[in-house]
């Protein structure tokens, strides 16, 4: 998102967060009501063009809003939506994805509240490993084939059911479910990222020829750390075709090399 929209999203998170302090707002509530209003405008083009016209009062907008949602979802949803529509967007399409962010913030939180937002982070991760290993199941699952989407839920409660936290269950079915044209990885990694966001650190994914030892983890997430003044959550890989080398992704970032280039090239951007 850019200019207006990214302030609009903004101001969303904070709401969102202002919600979620109080113990009355059940987070996980308030996540499925978002998912269901994030299929509205993303089904609805003329509604969202309406609640992001800059042509429109922001008061008409989300009035607009509350008598569309009031009785159909929940009150903080309800002043949640309307607080985003009196902002101003950049583009319509970018209301859908804030209130898609916002739902899955809500469980996160949810997550949070439960001391499993660790667990979920590592399963939403774990989870997009197994789906690159595996062309077959990335196949079963990310087919484009409506008809076979209650076939595609009912493999990944087989697949997670009883082994994986409720709120990594129930993020991953809402992304098979409504994936709004991304990939289950591009999906996958969205959600480990926002799940990091919320503790405050980016996500380095670090893949390697041969698992780094204790030490080689301890040196890479200090100096990432410091290099990007931020904790870095190290999600680690093993694949052979790096060829005794490794692979750093900082979200638009991907440095390749040795595993003593790697560390020394820190090194020497943070000394520089």
């Amino acid at each position: 998102m850019i200019g207006a929209s990214r302030e609009a999203l903004e101001g969303g998170r904070e709401r969102l967060n202002v919600l979620t302090d109080s113990t009355a707002t059940d987070p996980a509530a308030l996540a499925e009501d978002l998912a269901a209003v994030t299929v509205l405008l993303n089904r609805e083009v003329s509604l969202r063009r309406v609640l992001t016209d800059p042509a429109q009062p922001g008061e008409g907008k989300a009035d607009l809003v509350t008598r569309l949602l009031s009785g159909q979802v929940g009150g903080p949803t309800v002043d949640l939506v309307s607080g985003l529509v009196r902002s101003r967007w950049s583009a319509s399409r970018d209301l859908v994805d804030a209130v898609e962010e916002l739902a899955d913030s809500a469980d996160l939180i949810a997550a949070d509240r439960a001391g499993t937002l660790d667990t979920v982070e590592d399963e939403l991760f774990r989870f997009s490993r197994i789906l690159s290993g595996s062309p077959e199941l990335r196949a079963a699952i990310g087919t484009k084939d409506e008809r076979s989407l209650t076939a595609k839920k009912e493999l990944v409660r087989r697949l997670l059911g009883g082994r994986a936290d409720q709120v990594t269950e129930r993020l991953i079915i809402r992304l098979v479910e409504h994936p709004r044209g991304r990939s289950l990885d591009q999906g996958l990694e969205a959600l480990y990222t926002l799940a990091a966001a919320r503790r405050n650190r980016s996500v380095a994914v670090v893949t390697s020829a041969v698992p780094l030892s204790d030490a080689q983890r301890d040196r890479l997430g200090r100096a990432l750390a410091k290099l990007y003044g931020r904790e870095v959550q190290l999600n680690l890989d093993v694949d052979p075709a790096v060829l005794g080398g490794i692979s750093i992704r900082i979200g638009d970032e991907a440095i390749q090399g040795t595993v003593a280039d790697r560390l020394d090239e820190v090194t020497r951007r943070l000394g520089g």
